[in-house]
């Protein structure tokens, strides 16, 4: 609905506005999330005061390494993240849910993909993230290595003397994550779909 102007009414939001805002954004993103996975460009940016739920049936991938990390908002709030290096991941039913405040009142953005269209690969997914929960099965693990020293996942490693982990190849089944960054290069997500809804269900 819009005024003969053909501007949004006051307190209502213009789709097409934010659709012409958030296109040129997520393809910058994309842009930049390639050549992070290139090892040209470290993973530095701004996180909103928003975390968001990860959710998928399986991944599995040929590497995995970890530090702690903190992740910083544009007020400086500073947030302790576990840093999850994945090389070339694959996931089933892949789910990603965050609830965000609008004048309309809170709204659950999500984003699907996967299920019957067929998994969704990443290269070098960096996900900051709270917590994870999951069955896994991990191939040989080195808990405790300098975090300095991790290569288990190119481009994905920690300040020298910190504490990390690293591990061949892994599987973990029904993972659930809150986090507050993801980043990858050359997604490719199947059945893709994205929703925003004022009574929407998040992943979990």
């Amino acid at each position: 609905m819009s005024t003969p102007n053909g501007t949004a009414p006051e307190g209502r939001t213009s789709w097409k506005k934010t659709a012409a805002v958030a296109v040129p954004a997520v393809l910058a993103v994309g842009a930049l999330a390639t050549v992070m996975a290139q090892g040209v460009l470290a993973a530095s940016f701004a996180v909103s005061g928003t975390n968001f739920q990860v959710a998928s049936g399986k991944l599995t991938s040929n590497g995995l390494a970890s530090y702690v990390h903190t992740d910083r908002d544009t007020d400086d709030h500073g947030h302790p993240v576990a840093l999850l290096g994945i090389g070339q991941a694959h996931l089933t039913d892949i789910c990603q849910a965050a609830r965000v405040k609008t004048p309309l009142g809170t709204v659950v953005f999500k984003l699907t993909a996967g299920g019957d269209a067929g998994p969704v690969r990443a290269d070098n997914l960096v996900i900051d993230g709270e917590d994870l929960v999951g069955d896994a099965r991990f191939g040989t693990a080195q808990i405790g290595r300098d975090a300095g020293t991790l290569d288990s996942v190119p481009g994905v490693r920690g300040p020298r003397g910190k504490f990390g982990l690293q591990a061949g190849d892994i599987e973990v089944a029904g993972v659930k994550s809150h986090a507050w960054s993801a980043t990858g290069g050359n997604f490719r997500l199947k059945g893709l779909r994205v929703s925003v809804g004022l009574d929407g269900r998040a992943c979990f």
